[in-house]
Order: structure tokens, then C-alpha cells, then sequence
């Protein structure tokens, strides 16, 4: 263990407008990572995780959103953890890790000993504590969390092959054409502040490279304006892949879930692993009843203290349902998210669908789709204020804003 006066800061990168296309319609109304899963804003979740790291000084979301979209929520988790949150604003992009390299002289005002730096689109239990405790033993600048997947879906991600007896990264290569491993890296790190000293010679030798070119041709100047910039440094292919095999970078495998959040499908497939560990980590977050004097409760759900369930609803598996919403008699809902504001009424069916902010479901409507969540429109998604009118039949769709729907659609994207 190390001594009580280390001390260690947590990175979150949040990415920004540009980055999360993939998950509208929900991104137009708020930025990805404050999109709530299991009740909860996606980032609070490895928020939350941290606060679990012992010596923890302050947490920091580097991103390119707007300060504005993140004041309220810094402001308030700060004070709900009790520990220092700060937002801390990108001027352009500058990779993985030139981002956390941007941010060097604010990150080590603390003189941490460690730093973790964490994805905010990665769903896992995040166990942060075991992962220090292991680095710690391994002596290595960094360590990697890794999970073992099929391999048919490997090469999705970083793959890498690691020393079974050491841990010690071996080889790394990001979403390779060829079957490499079934290990796959997380997104979720712990470094010492030696990191920054790699960044610094990734950018060091594109500069002399640069400035090489210059010297030879006129030609080569014009190929070395189209090179990446010498302050772009990506984690993966600039130093995970060129240190593996040094004795500089380690892993630490995790047995629990983990998922990529890019999709709203996946949003919702992630919401309900998180509503599992709930069990563990937070039952008081999880409603109970049934059916007397409160709704009846299936498996695991999260009914915000504001939201109004009628006791003759049936609510569950995996349901999350937001501030403000009301929902009728004899409504049934499962595997859904239902966000602020919204209405479902009499005898309405959810299944496998994001309902929008402000929209409202009619008497005997149902809006459903067949659960996979990586298919296109594989779960049916209502954007804000969406109003579904009596006895209408949604499946398998996704309607943009502001949208009425009198009749029945299958199949169909609503713009």
C-alpha cells in the first residue's frame, strides 16, 4: 500500500458535440455525458467510482462542450461527493492523450502520485481501488483495465496480449483486420505523472521529423503540412502500442460487465447493468412494491422520488423512470427509459424504448420494439415532446422532436 500522503487525481474524458452524432436524437437536447442511465447522469457513474480511490485530491472532465452545459452538474456533484470536480475546456482537439497532456501543469498542482484517466462513454463496475493496489505491486508507469470478449467482437477494440504470469502488456494494436487477442483494453487507466514525459517525446520526435522534412524538400513540406499535429497524441497508437513490452505498462482484468455507450441502444442495455449493480453497491436506489399501496415492481428499477406511478402499473425489468413523470393505471413497462416530464397513460405498453423528455403515451398505445440493442432500430426511441395519441401502435422506430403520432408506424425513422 502506499503512504497516506499520496495522493491521486482522476481525468474523465467527456468528448463533445461533434463527438456524439451517434446518439441522437437524445444529444440534441443534452450532452451525451449527462444523459441519465439507471437515473443517474452517464458520467456520474465513473464519478462515483473514484470517489471509492483512496487519497482522492479532485476530478477532472476534459471535453469540448461549453463550460455552461456543465456548471450546474459539477457544481452539484461536487457537493454531493464531497470532493472537487472540475470542468476543464479543450481548445481543439489534441487526442487521448494530448488532451490529459493540454491539462498538465492544473493536473499536477496536487503532485498526485497517480493519475487515473477514465472514458466517459465506457459502462463497467470500474474497480479502481483493485487496479491501484495492483499497479502499485506491478512498479510500472501505467496500468491497463482489460476484459476478455468473443472473438468475434475483438476486433472492435484495442486488442493486446499480456504476459499470463506478469501482466506485463506485451503487444497492443487498436481494431486490428486480423484475429490478434481476445483481451481488449477499457479505457480506463492508472499512470504515474512519468506519463507526461512519454506524451512529451511522442510530440518532441514529430516535431524533429517535421522540422527534418523542411530542411529536405520543398515537397516534403508540402506532405508535412497534411501530417497530424506535433501536439496530437493518441493514447493507443502513440504509446500504448511503441512501450509494450518495455516493462513500462501493466494489466489489470476485470470479470464484471462492460460495454461502450455510443448508441442510445446501448444506453439503454447499459442502464439496466447498472440498475444491477445497484443490488450491491445502492439498494436504497431501487424501488420495490407490490401492487397494493405502490405499483407492482419487476427485477430492477429506478423510479425518481418525483415521478407519480399509479399503484396498478407494472413496472419492470430494467426501468428507469425519470423526475416529473406520471404513469397511469394499468400501464406496463419494460427495459425502457422514461425521462423527465413525461406521460404514460392508461393501459400504455413500453417495451425496449427511450422515452423523450415532455412526450406523452396514449390510453392502449404501445411503443415497443425487439431489444437488440446494436441494430439501427433496434429499440424504438421518442425524442422530447413526442405525443403518441390513443391506441397507436409504435415499433421499431425513432421520431425526432416535436413530432404527433396518430397513427400506427413500423420500421420507420420519423423526421
Amino acid at each position: 500500500m502506499g503512504s497516506s500522503e499520496e495522493r491521486v487525481v482522476a481525468v474523465i474524458m467527456v468528448g463533445g458535440p461533434t463527438k456524439g452524432t451517434r446518439f441522437r436524437p437524445l444529444s440534441l437536447n443534452i450532452p451525451k455525458p449527462l444523459f441519465p442511465l439507471a437515473g443517474q447522469p452517464m458520467v456520474h457513474h465513473p464519478i462515483s467510482a473514484c470517489k471509492r480511490i483512496p487519497n482522492l485530491a479532485q476530478i477532472y472532465l476534459v471535453g469540448f462542450y461549453e463550460e455552461r452545459e456543465f456548471t450546474l452538474y459539477v457544481s452539484s456533484i461536487s457537493n454531493e461527493l464531497k470532493v472537487p470536480v472540475r470542468y476543464l475546456r479543450e481548445d481543439k482537439p489534441h487526442g487521448s492523450a494530448g488532451g490529459l497532456y493540454n491539462f498538465r501543469d492544473l493536473i499536477m498542482e496536487d503532485n498526485p502520485s497517480h493519475i487515473f484517466l477514465l472514458n466517459c462513454d465506457v459502462c463497467c463496475s470500474f474497480p479502481l481501488p483493485e487496479m491501484l493496489e495492483a499497479h502499485r505491486r506491478y512498479g510500472g508507469m501505467g496500468t491497463i483495465l482489460v476484459i476478455k470478449v468473443s472473438a468475434e467482437s475483438a476486433s472492435q477494440f484495442g486488442e493486446l496480449v499480456a504476459d499470463p504470469a506478469t501482466n506485463e502488456l506485451l503487444h497492443y494494436t487498436e481494431k486490428p483486420e486480423t484475429f490478434v487477442s481476445d483481451l481488449i483494453n477499457c479505457g480506463v487507466y492508472v499512470f504515474t505523472p512519468e506519463i507526461f514525459t512519454s506524451i512529451q517525446c511522442v510530440s518532441s520526435q514529430r516535431k524533429d521529423r517535421a522540422n527534418l522534412k523542411r530542411v529536405s524538400s520543398f515537397e516534403a513540406l508540402q506532405s508535412a503540412t497534411r501530417t497530424i499535429p506535433t501536439d496530437f497524441v493518441r493514447l493507443d497508437q502513440d504509446i500504448l502500442s511503441p512501450l509494450a513490452g518495455k516493462k513500462q505498462l501493466y494489466t489489470y482484468q476485470t470479470m464484471d460487465f462492460w460495454e461502450q455507450i455510443k448508441t442510445p441502444g446501448m444506453s439503454l442495455k447499459c442502464s439496466g447493468l447498472y440498475l444491477s449493480q445497484f443490488r450491491f453497491t445502492s439498494p436504497d436506489l431501487l424501488a420495490s412494491g407490490d401492487g397494493l399501496k405502490s405499483a407492482t415492481i419487476v427485477g430492477d428499477v429506478y423510479i425518481h422520488p418525483s415521478a407519480k406511478v399509479h399503484p396498478t402499473a407494472k413496472i419492470g425489468p430494467n426501468v428507469s423512470i425519470s423526475a416529473n413523470a406520471r404513469i397511469g393505471p394499468g400501464a406496463r413497462l419494460i427495459s425502457c427509459i422514461i425521462l423527465d416530464d413525461v406521460e404514460v397513460m392508461e393501459n400504455a405498453v413500453v417495451i425496449h424504448a427511450i422515452v423523450g423528455w415532455k412526450s406523452s403515451i396514449g390510453r392502449w398505445s404501445r411503443v415497443q420494439a425487439g431489444g437488440d440493442y446494436n441494430a439501427k432500430l433496434g429499440i424504438t426511441i421518442l425524442g422530447e415532446a413526442v405525443a403518441v395519441e390513443d391506441e397507436v401502435v409504435v415499433v421499431n422506430s425513432i421520431v425526432l422532436p416535436n413530432k404527433t403520432l396518430n397513427v400506427s408506424v413500423q420500421e420507420e425513422i420519423i423526421l
